[in-house]
């Protein structure tokens, strides 16, 4: 009942090497630890269906997901979001490139995009 986002990140050789192995720094949106090293990612549902039938039961689930990767700079944030782009974009769809941020409060970099997820159950 969720896409796989962490499982496929965690197998890429590349996510780990921006993002650590142990422990790899992707989460579930608000589940990020106060004072989390830079870069890393966070993950949220934003909608999806079942894909329904009349004749049987679903056998397959879309998951609409927003990814957010946070970073100390701009090349470093969007480095990040390309190595994620580059593990999942063979099992999902990008649907919205949402873009640069920066609070300058906390000096933090922000680079947001949307993806479309079929899981098969």
């Amino acid at each position: 009942m969720y896409a796989p986002i962490f499982a496929v990140c965690a197998a890429d050789p590349a996510v780990t090497a921006l993002l650590g192995s142990s422990p790899l720094r992707i989460y579930p949106f608000g589940e990020a630890p106060e004072g989390v090293p830079k870069p890393y990612m966070v993950w949220q549902t934003i909608g999806g269906s079942p894909e329904n039938y009349l004749a049987h039961r679903a056998d397959i689930d879309g998951f609409g997901l927003q990814i957010d990767v946070y970073g100390l700079c701009v090349t470093q944030t969007r480095d990040v979001a390309k190595v994620i782009r580059n593990a999942i974009e063979l099992k999902a769809t990008i649907t919205r490139w949402g873009g640069d941020s920066h609070d300058p409060k906390t000096k933090t970099y922000r680079y947001s995009f949307d993806v479309d997820w079929l899981v098969p159950r």
